[in-house]
């Protein structure tokens, strides 16, 4: 490959914002935080590569074809490559402004077009997916899930595999006290995102619970509006700034001094609005105060007064969502909150911020590139000897959980919030 000119010149293509991949230096050093590279070994399917072609299909020296499309889409858009990079190239930012150029420009096969549609249509809107899923419940409440696996074309299986389990009562709930807060006390909303609230909602009554208990006043917005983040990866930047408004106005007005997802992929599209709107007048002042607010469970609990806990031995291995930990930068916090809980023992992981192949609704899309992920996490959880896997991310519970029961594995993937859940009982 050509080496790029190192000057800018005028684009003739409106790809991503172009003034941002000169801030990329192609030192390579992103590649070996790369998932999709660690996989391929192929230079177009690294950071560096991919800034590559965005900066040719920008300047007009290609066009967009297949293979093109094709290199752009299997990014996962984890943003491990923002973590190793020493120049502080915003490439969430690139790959997302390539990925609306992309589906505004390109004609994608029919089956491609089917899943993509699917996902989009449905995913955001809690309504429609309750809706599809209540039939599903039902055979599972009868115990037909294997058999009704069976029966299903394979594409629809793979999907099937990911869901939980459906039936009532899954999922523990946090018991104990609730402190009565201060008139001081800090305010916090949990916004309960689109999927989450349908197949994991114990995630976001845990989390308001666990707030409750540790002294803070719990606050509610109704309803509560996709955060944009599944528009945002997949290039419908129009109608994840329509959600991020929504939110903007609702997020302002419950008045909360902190904003909490049981989603870290949520909570990084919230923290992002500032920037996603900040061209509108209307709204960049109060997207910016927003954006402030975002904060994560397992800060919140460290900071709050410390509460007697029971002890709970388990062995016990963390797995970093992408988001949480290359989007906000936590990491030390929910080890921190983990090891603070008598009897816990926490095992690392090898690559424990390597992409799991989830990525919002990558794992439905890209089955095979998030197949590969999630065998090669699981093989690292397993050499862990781990009782528990814990993580802050649903689309990871779901992602890791399938494949380990592929495998026959007892290990249990929980969700911070039900796993504190499950210690204080």
């Amino acid at each position: 490959m050509a080496e790029p000119s190192v000057t800018s010149s005028n684009p003739v293509r409106d790809v991503c914002d172009y003034e941002l991949l000169f801030d990329c230096v192609h030192c390579g050093l992103c590649a070996e935080a790369c998932p999709t590279y660690i996989v391929t070994r192929c230079e177009m399917d690294s950071p560096r590569g991919r800034i590559y072609l965005m900066k040719s299909l920008a300047e007009g020296r290609i066009e967009l074809a297949d293979d093109a499309a094709r290199h752009l889409d299997l990014c996962l858009g984890c943003r491990g490559c923002e973590t190793a990079c020493p120049s502080g190239v915003h490439y969430g930012r690139l790959i997302e402004g390539a990925r609306a150029f992309v589906e505004q420009e390109h004609r994608r096969g029919l089956v491609d077009r089917v899943k993509r549609g699917a996902v989009s249509a449905i995913f955001p809107y809690p309504n429609r997916l309750q809706t599809l899923l209540a039939p599903l419940k039902l055979v599972e409440c009868l115990g037909l899930r294997s058999a009704l696996r069976a029966v299903m074309p394979r594409t629809i299986r793979d999907w099937l595999d990911l869901l939980p389990p459906l039936e009532p009562g899954s999922r523990p709930l946090a018991s104990g006290t609730t402190i009565a807060p201060r008139a001081d006390a800090s305010t916090v909303v949990v916004h309960h995102g689109c999927v989450t609230q349908v197949v994991a909602n114990s995630e976001n009554l845990n989390t308001e619970r666990l707030l409750a208990a540790a002294g803070y006043r719990v606050v509610q917005i109704e309803p509560t509006s996709c955060c944009g983040a599944l528009d945002l990866h997949s290039g419908n930047a129009a109608r994840a700034g329509n959600f991020a408004r929504t939110n903007v106005r609702a997020l302002k007005n419950s008045g909360a001094d902190a904003i909490v997802s049981a989603a870290s992929g949520c909570s990084v599209a919230i923290a992002e609005y500032g920037e996603l709107l900040k061209d509108e007048p209307e709204f960049s002042e109060d997207a910016r105060a927003v954006s402030s607010r975002v904060r994560d469970l397992s800060a919140l609990l460290l900071d709050a007064p410390a509460n007697p806990k029971r002890e709970f031995r388990c062995r016990v291995t963390y797995h970093d969502a992408c988001h949480l930990a290359h989007g906000l930068g936590v990491r030390e916090a929910p080890r921190k909150l983990l090891a603070s809980i008598p009897g816990v023992e926490i095992v690392e992981m090898p690559e424990s911020d390597l992409c799991c192949g989830s990525a919002g609704s990558y794992n439905l899309t890209e089955p095979a590139m998030a197949r590969e992920l999630a065998r090669r996490k699981a093989d690292n959880i397993v050499a862990t000897n781990a009782e528990y896997v814990v993580l802050a991310n649903p689309g990871c519970e779901f992602q890791i959980a399938a494949e380990l029961r592929r495998r026959g594995s007892k290990i249990k993937v929980v969700h911070l919030a039900d796993f504190l859940a499950i210690a204080s009982q």
